[in-house]
């Protein structure tokens, strides 16, 4: 079970331990930088934090004790690009504006990690002490289609490593649907056949390149299985990756950032909506999480424990969380909102009201 919770915010890292009443504070690093995304290893020694400091962009720090120490790194940079003014050549070269996910590239690589980013995806053989852009996938020619969706630039917010094959990957883009590689980023291939885009002109709707996913997750027990929850809707594969499926039958909205999938039981997810698109609040001000335990025949709508009126809490892309276990969950919200529950979602416990806005958590 894990005992640590990791809550990037807007403020700083903090970091929550279990004791025998729940989730306590336990250290905060970093404090006043926001904090968009956090790594920890299992055994909770190594530890990656990246941040996002505007004017001075994006940071990454490393820590091989538990967050006693740290060590600043070279974050993820695009390659040099020569440029020519006398050849007419005015647009900027791409630049790395924020780290928006890291993962562990498999068991068998303890040494190596992926890290997406806008605009592209990057690999580290050591612990994160060099980076490489991923190029097959930066010059595939779909790539060109790609857009930002809420950020200037695509978004590279969702990795997935295979617990069967650790070359086999998959990422999730905003604006970019859904790409995999097979042959650890040698070759990649488009995976987003059935994903429907309504903000597109009706003959592009169903175009696999324009889609925006606001975040994928596959399920570690039945690993053909995946969930999105995308801008417009959720959807499910069975197929490893052959095809999705539009769900069209969580109550509430369809629209929201987050989804997590049960670790022992793939059919089994938990979705957070809110009302779309410029409004981006819980519908009638009141804060829920939908359950499926059948893949998406039926949901349940829970809300013990959650605030019910004039509840403005927006939880992002990263901010659910469920533990190895399944029954632990956590999540956090625009407003500085933390909230744990034990039994599956099933009631919630506030933990914090008064934190800076949180952009994910994360157990280990």
């Amino acid at each position: 079970m894990a005992d640590r919770l990791y809550v990037s915010t807007r403020k700083g890292l903090l970091v929550y331990a279990r004791d025998g009443k729940g989730w306590t504070h336990h250290t905060t690093h970093f404090l006043g930088s926001p904090v968009s995304i956090v790594l920890p290893s299992a055994d909770n020694k190594t530890i990656f934090c990246a941040l996002n400091l505007g004017h001075f962009g994006a940071k990454l720090h490393r820590s091989t004790d538990g967050g006693a120490t740290w060590t600043e790194l070279e974050p993820p940079k695009m390659p040099k690009v020569e440029t020519s003014v006398a050849a007419g050549e005015t647009e900027k070269p791409p630049t790395v504006n924020q780290l928006w996910s890291l993962a562990w590239a498999g068991p068998d690589r303890p040494d190596a990690l992926w890290a997406g980013t806008t605009p592209a995806l990057f690999y580290s053989k050591d612990l994160g002490a060099t980076w490489e852009l991923n190029e097959p996938l930066w010059n595939m020619p779909e790539r060109s289609k790609w857009f930002g969706g809420g950020t200037v630039d695509a978004a590279l917010h969702a990795i997935c490593v295979d617990p069967r094959n650790s070359d086999r990957v998959a990422i999730a883009v905003s604006c970019g649907g859904v790409t995999l590689t097979e042959d650890g980023g040698k070759t990649w291939r488009i995976a987003g056949k059935g994903l429907r885009a309504e903000y597109m002109p009706p003959d592009q709707q169903f175009d696999p390149i324009v889609q925006d996913p606001h975040m994928m997750v596959q399920s570690p027990s039945h690993p053909h299985m995946w969930w999105v929850q995308h801008h417009n809707g959720i959807f499910h594969c069975t197929n490893d990756l052959e095809s999705w499926d539009e769900i069209t039958t969580a109550p509430i909205s369809h629209f929201g950032f987050p989804v997590a999938v049960h670790p022992k039981d793939g059919n089994t997810a938990w979705f957070v909506p809110a009302k779309k698109d410029e409004h981006r609040y819980p519908v009638d001000g009141n804060m829920v999480v939908n359950r499926t335990k059948d893949g998406g025949k039926t949901f349940e709508t829970l809300r013990r424990g959650l605030p019910q009126g004039n509840c403005f809490d927006l939880i992002y892309r990263h901010g659910l969380a469920v533990d190895e276990t399944g029954n632990h969950l956590a999540m956090g919200s625009t407003t500085g909102g933390l909230w744990a529950s034990a039994n599956g979602g099933d009631d919630w416990a506030l933990i914090s009201a008064h934190l800076a806005p949180i952009y994910a958590v994360r157990f280990a």
